[in-house]
Formats: C-alpha cells, sequence, structure tokens
C-alpha cells in the first residue's frame, strides 16, 4: 500500500486545508523526530506531515535530527515522500517565488549524521544514488504544475549547504561552477537516508531569494519572508493537486 508524508520546510510549518485526525510521537533508534507527525486528509487523501524545523521553527538546518525524521515516517508505513524547501535561485530563471522540482543533488555538507550504515555492520553496505530524486514523485508533480498552469522549473541540481549562515558571492560563484542550480540547507542528508530505506523521495523548491550575488541588494529576512508569504500559496496548490494525481 502506498502512503504518502510530506516534509514542511521554512514557510510550511502546517497546512490549513489539512484535517487532522491525531498526532503521533514515534520513538526512533536516533532520538526525537523534528514534531509529531500529524495525520489527516487533504484533497481527499490520507497523509502524513512533519514540520522539518519544529512546529515552531526553532529547528536550524544542521540540526535536524534527519535520520529521525526519515526512519520514523518508513517505521510507520510510508512509502513516498515530498519534501517542501525553501531556496536561493542561482540560474537566470529560477528568481523568487519560482518553483522548482529538481533532478540532482550535490551535497556540501558537514559533521552531518548522514547514514543509516554506521554501526554494528554484517558488511560494508553502499547505495546506487545516481538519480537522488524519485523520478515517479517528479512526474507526478509536473504534471500538477502542468493541470494548474503553474510555470515550474523542471530539473536542476540542488546545492545543499551547512548553515545556518547564508552563502558569501564566492561560495556562490564556485556553486554555480560546479553546476548548481538553487541552493538550500535541508536537502541533504535527508534525499539520501530516504534512498537508504527505499522511500520515493522528491523535492518541491521554492525560490525566497537571489543567491548571494545574484541579486542588486543584500539578502534581508525581510525579503524572504515576503517570497515565501507570496510564493508558498503556489506551493499549497500544487501540493494539494499532487496528491490528487497521487491517490490515482
Amino acid at each position: 500500500m502506498q502512503r504518502l508524508a510530506i516534509i514542511g520546510g521554512t514557510g510550511l510549518t502546517s497546512i490549513s486545508d489539512l484535517h487532522i485526525t491525531n498526532n503521533q510521537a514515534v520513538e526512533t533508534p536516533y532520538g526525537s523526530t523534528s514534531a509529531a507527525f500529524s495525520h489527516g486528509e487533504l484533497a481527499g487523501k490520507e497523509i502524513v506531515f512533519l514540520a522539518r524545523h519544529g512546529n515552531n521553527h526553532t529547528i536550524p538546518p544542521h540540526k535536524i535530527n534527519y535520520r529521525a525524521n526519515i526512519w520514523a515516517l518508513q517505521n510507520i508505513g510510508i512509502t513516498h515522500v515530498i519534501a517542501v524547501a525553501a531556496v536561493g535561485g542561482i540560474h537566470l530563471n529560477i528568481p523568487p517565488k519560482k518553483i522548482v522540482i529538481p533532478d540532482q543533488v550535490i551535497d556540501y555538507t558537514y559533521s552531518r549524521k548522514q547514514t543509516f550504515f554506521d554501526n554494528d555492520l554484517e558488511h560494508v553496505t553502499h547505495i546506487d544514488f545516481t538519480h537522488p530524486y524519485c523520478n515517479d514523485l517528479r512526474i507526478v508533480m509536473l504534471q500538477a504544475a502542468k493541470d494548474l498552469k503553474l510555470d515550474v522549473f523542471d530539473g536542476g541540481t540542488y546545492g545543499a549547504t551547512q548553515g545556518p549562515r547564508l552563502e558569501t558571492a564566492a561560495e556562490v560563484n564556485r556553486l554555480e561552477k560546479d553546476g548548481c542550480d538553487i541552493i538550500g540547507m535541508t536537502g541533504m542528508p535527508e534525499a539520501t537516508l530516504a534512498k537508504e530505506l527505499g522511500l520515493c523521495y522528491a523535492t518541491c523548491a521554492l525560490s525566497v531569494n537571489w543567491a548571494a550575488g545574484r541579486g542588486e541588494s543584500e539578502i534581508t529576512m525581510v525579503e524572504i519572508d515576503q517570497a515565501i508569504e507570496e510564493g508558498m500559496g503556489a506551493v499549497k496548490q500544487l501540493i494539494a493537486a499532487s496528491i490528487k494525481l497521487f491517490s490515482k
């Protein structure tokens, strides 16, 4: 049986249209999840929602217990995950308020617990990570965007940085040379861990600012908050439409 979860990032700590039936705390071998899981119905489909940064958005990117979150989702029977993220745009066609469905990722994070295969192993385990995102879910979201006539960016590489600070202009130049189109702080190791447990995982990213050195001025939280407020409505529409397609 296929079961879908939504992981909400910055700007999506809850979904107002989600009719919650119960909240569930899950114990894991890796500690506590970011928040209790909200079970409910959205767009006529039963889903689970998790606030990645906690219900009050108090957990910074480098402190998120990614292993606990992903393990717990898999443990309660989740098979598919749509991960919502706020990102900075590097590519010229990814301005603020643009939605991106990336198909690749480059990891620049460090000191994060990024695998389930590190202790008490019978043998060393490697996973294929050629395609980090589940194409089945990507296709669902892209079709949903087409049905809604939303202009989303199909593909692109997500550069996952450590945070919580934003990047320097020189770092963004390097990221661009590496092939990154957007920058975020939570894409890894979340995608890796989902892959290790066999979850179908894809990211729906909302550009909330031009990356450092790409805009006309310094980045401010006022600018980011405004882009989130104006752009997250389209993200919620896309999620709801994707859920309807997923249920079919």
